[in-house]
This record gives C-alpha cells, structure tokens and sequence, in this order.
C-alpha cells in the first residue's frame, strides 16, 4: 500500500514536470531531471524490499545523490524569471518525497541529507521566501512528520516484541505450574493409596499395631519420603525394589538432586530399569541412592555394611551414567 502511494505521487511530480507551459531553454536538462527522479524513485522505494525494511547503503547514497542534481538539472534548463513557474517548481514535492522515501525505510540521515540539500538549491535558485510559498514547507512538514511516525512506530514494536516476550513467559510459567499442580495431584493420590490403609488401620486399633502393622506402617513411611525426595528415579520396578529391601530390613534413602535433569526420557526410563537390577542384588544393610549434579554420572548407589566393628564399609558401589555406554 505505502510503495503504491509512493509511486503514485511519483508520477505525480513527473506528469508536472513534463506539463510545461513555456519551453525550457534546455529542454534535454529538465527531461534528464524528471527521468533521474523516476530511477532514484524505483531505487528508493524497491531495492531490497522482500528482505528487509531497511533500505540498502547504495540505494540511499544514490537518492541523495539525485535530490542533489534533480532541482540543479530543472533550474539550469529555465531562464530564471521562470524558475517560480508553477510546473517548474515540482522538483520540491519530488526532492521532499525522495527525503520522506529514506526516512521511513531506516535511511533518517540521509533523508534529512536530501531535504537540506533541497532546502539550499531551492534558496539559491529562487531565493528562500520563494520557495517557502511554493511548496518547501510542505516538503519539509512531509520529513518532519515522516520521521516522527517512524519514532512512535519504532517504539511500537519494540513495546510489542517486549510484551511478546512477557506473554511467552506468562505461559511457560503458566505451563509450568500446572505440570505441578499436576504431580502434586499424583503425589497427594499415590500418598493417600499408600498411607491411607496404614492410616485407617492404625485410627481403628486406637495405635495398637501388631508387628506385621507396624512394619507395613514404617514402609509406608519409607515410602512416601521415596516420593517427594526422588519421585524422578522412581518407576514400578524401583519402588519394589526399595520395598523388598526394606522387607529384608536394610535401610533405603533415596535422594534427587537434580541428576537426571537434561536427560532424554528414553535413557530416563534405562537409569531406572538399571537402578532397579542393582537393588534387586543389593543385600547391604544401609543403601544410599543419589542422583547428584554431575556431568558423567546419573545416580550413584552406596551400600554400608556392619564388619563386625562399630565401623561400617562399603560393600557396594555402582555409578549409572548420564550416557549409555
């Protein structure tokens, strides 16, 4: 739409140019003027527009160049008691459309280049007063109010990129959050599955437990700290696992420190499948899983053994790394 109201008044100013009224001493002079400004105006407005607003360095030397020749071109091809002629002032619209051109494809400088090198021919030619009433106050309103919409609609889209970005934020947060809502629903129904018999159990026989209750009551203990400190390296074969070792009465604690952050699902779910295999073996009498911050290793299983000392040692040790091997 702007490149079609760009090249319409560019056909504007040329029409008049050509509908002179007195023949120019050098008519070859006034028709390089209005072909010069018919080329800087195709460059101006088309050079490098399906990839960028901003137009080309080369582009806007050129029409600079042209607003510099265009008014010397069409004052040179009249005498000078006819360069106030209504159709020999055209050049000051088509110089003034040139700067307005360059402003709003990001060239302001040298919009504002063109329009005080039309500003100084026009005085020179035809003296300032002249060319004040003929035209160059519109010409010079035209930058003015051109360099002025491009401010505000900078500033625009800056504002809208800005909250383009608050709004991606808002909804990964939103997202986030409702992943969770989401866990802590899982977690809250997993703990009432685990601990609620144990609960009811316990309301009933007013905390008379039988031995079997309250071992069923400390595993249900275990794990439910299992859940909230490494629900992540937990899946079913885990969870029997850690139930079956606490049935053989070691002690199990299971740490998330973030270890398995980064990591694909796939090679999510072999840590845990791995991890199960080794408890699943492990006959220590305290195991410690931790799923540190490391660059190599995901979780790392410790079993402590009693000696025959006061000192326990270390009867197993596996490292389950970050990458499959």
């Amino acid at each position: 739409m702007t490149t079609a109201l760009a090249l319409g008044f560019a056909i504007y100013f040329a029409a008049r140019g050509i509908w002179w009224l007195v023949q120019p001493e050098n008519p070859w002079l006034m028709i390089g003027g209005i072909l010069l400004f018919v080329a800087a105006m195709l460059v101006a407005v088309l050079s490098g527009a399906s990839q960028t607003v901003r137009m080309p360095l080369w582009a806007a030397l050129f029409t600079v160049g042209a607003a510099a020749a265009v008014p010397t071109l069409v004052s040179l091809s009249l005498e000078p008691s006819m360069r106030g002629a209504p159709f020999a002032t055209w050049y000051i619209g088509a110089t003034g459309l040139l700067g307005v051109v360059c402003v709003v494809r990001r060239r302001s400088v040298y919009g504002w280049t063109a329009l005080a090198i039309l500003v100084l021919s026009a005085g020179l030619y035809m003296g300032f007063e002249k060319a004040l009433s003929l035209g160059l106050v519109g010409s010079i309103t035209w930058v003015v109010i051109a360099q002025v919409l491009v401010l505000f609609w900078g500033r625009a889209v800056r504002d809208t990129e800005r909250l383009t970005d608050v709004q991606r934020g808002v909804s990964a947060w939103h997202a986030s959050q409702l992943v969770r809502q989401r866990e802590r629903r899982v977690r809250t129904q997993r703990a009432l599955v685990i601990a609620g018999p144990v609960l009811s159990r316990t309301v009933a026989a007013r905390g008379e437990l039988t031995e079997q209750e309250r071992l069923e009551a400390r595993l249900a203990e275990g794990t439910l700290r299992d859940e909230l400190r490494g629900a992540i390296l937990i899946n079913d074969a885990v969870r029997t696992m850690i139930k079956d070792a606490r049935r053989r009465g070691s002690i199990v604690t299971v740490f998330d420190e973030g270890g398995l952050d980064g990591i694909d699902d796939e090679r999510v779910g072999e840590i845990r499948d791995e991890l199960a295999s080794v408890l699943a073996n492990a006959r220590s009498d305290r195991v410690i899983i931790r799923a540190g911050r490391d660059d190599t290793n995901a979780v790392t299983v410790v079993g402590r053994s009693a000696n025959g000392e006061s000192e326990e040692a270390v009867d197993l040790w596996h490292e389950i790394r970050r990458v499959a091997e």
